[in-house]
């Protein structure tokens, strides 16, 4: 069963495109999956049936994982049986009818124009490290990138005269995003005046680097972010994606499309995208509170 896992992880990685974090997500899931098969003594793939999936639920549950936790199991475990089906290695797929948890949904924390000035106003520009990272910001709340779409720039999909990248997204699909003057201002500063004191190899390709002079990491990325978050005193939760979902929200305020902003996103789906005009909506709604005589 251990090969078989091993075999769909390839495919994952060859036909599907799948991203690093994606594929190390149903790694660690299908893992967790196959020592619960073999706690049950259970030796092939054949023999999982409907009920012992409900089992495995269930103990998930007990254990106290959370439903989105337990719904990206379920969906890891679903994917490789859609494939054993494919390759003909099982008769029958378990997961059909198989209901995972609801989840509530959760809408996405963003920042006021307020407090995303003040974090972009956070980095010192009289250093290199600093000019890195008022250029990432500035670049991360003018495009809406992912942050490992973020770290995997090269210093050549960055097109200055133009004023936009080319960014490769989930699937391996690659899309244009404009990036505005001001990101564009901090990015140029920053190729021209730090990342040459930061690289050591002149060959290195990486568009931002840390500082052994290596392409940036989700991880340290991540960490500069809640750094300046502290320092900008913001009192909100603030992930990854906290910049792109204020980019989003803050393109839907201002009047943009929704399949504008979907495609800037990078969503396959617009539903995707229509979770950020309930933030909308809720913020007109206190508009109307607060200003209309009779609200």
């Amino acid at each position: 069963m251990r090969e078989l896992v091993d075999e769909f992880l390839y495919y994952l990685v060859v036909e599907r495109g799948l991203a690093e974090n994606t594929l190390a997500s149903y790694n660690s899931d299908l893992q967790q999956f196959l020592q619960y098969l073999e706690s049950s003594k259970i030796k092939s793939f054949r023999d999982v049936n409907h009920g012992l999936l409900v089992a495995y639920l269930v103990k998930m549950q007990r254990e106290g994982r959370a439903p989105a936790t337990i719904c990206q199991h379920m969906a890891a475990i679903r994917a490789l049986y859609q494939f054993l089906l494919r390759e003909r290695l099982v008769d029958n797929d378990p997961t059909v009818n198989l209901e995972s948890p609801r989840q509530a949904k959760k809408l996405p924390q963003v920042l006021t124009l307020e407090e995303v000035e003040r974090l972009l106003s956070q980095p010192r520009v009289d250093t290199p490290a600093g000019l890195r990272d008022k250029a990432m910001l500035e670049l991360l709340y003018a495009t809406g990138l992912r942050v490992s779409e973020l770290i995997a720039l090269n210093v050549d999909q960055v097109n200055l005269e133009g004023e936009f990248v080319r960014c490769l997204g989930k699937g391996a699909k690659e899309r244009v995003v404009p990036m505005g003057q001001m990101a564009c201002f901090y990015v140029r500063t920053y190729i021209e005046n730090g990342r040459g004191k930061l690289i050591k190899k002149k060959a290195e390709t990486a568009l931002f680097v840390n500082q052994h002079g290596r392409r940036l990491s989700r991880q340290g990325c991540w960490k500069i972010i809640k750094g300046y978050a502290r320092a900008a005193n913001l009192n909100k939760e603030i992930t990854p994606h906290t910049l792109r979902h204020s980019f989003a929200t803050h393109l839907l305020e201002n009047g943009a499309d929704l399949r504008a902003v979907q495609e800037l996103l990078g969503h396959a789906d617009i539903g995707t995208t229509q979770i950020y005009t309930h933030l909308t909506r809720k913020k007109v709604r206190e508009v109307y509170d607060r200003t209309h005589p009779r609200a």
